[in-house]
Formats: structure tokens, sequence, C-alpha cells
């Protein structure tokens, strides 16, 4: 499952990355394997997102959400 595909509420753990890219950038916010998540809100179009990840809340866009492997 992608983290761009859960609900407002849902928790997942990060299990990995689809995009070298992308990854580098979320692994130095903290969006680390292994490290749980939770869906905090969706933005009225759908696009950004929020989610709770290592105390804070981050934004991301559906595009780089979906780079995101969670279980």
């Amino acid at each position: 499952m992608k983290l761009s595909e859960l609900v407002i509420g849902q928790i997942a753990k990060i299990q990995g990355f689809t995009d070298l890219d992308v990854s580098v950038k979320l692994l130095e916010m903290g969006c680390v394997p292994g490290e749980w998540v939770k869906l905090v809100k969706i933005a009225p179009f759908g696009d950004p997102i929020s989610i709770s990840v290592s105390g804070y809340e981050l934004s991301l866009r559906k595009k780089e959400a979906a780079t995101v492997l969670v279980i």
C-alpha cells in the first residue's frame, strides 16, 4: 500500500520507497523505514496531505506520498 492511499486517521508503518530522489528528502525529514505515520488531514482539493511522523506534522504532495510504501 502507498502512503497516498491512506484515509484520515489511518496509521501505518513505513516500509520503503519507490523513488530514490524523493526518498532522500523524506529520510531527512524523519520518514524512515520502521517509523509509524498517521494521515491527519487532506486539503480540500486532495493535495497536499498532512501526516504525523516523528512527533510533528509534515505536509506532502500526493505525488511524493505515492512513493512511500507502507504496511
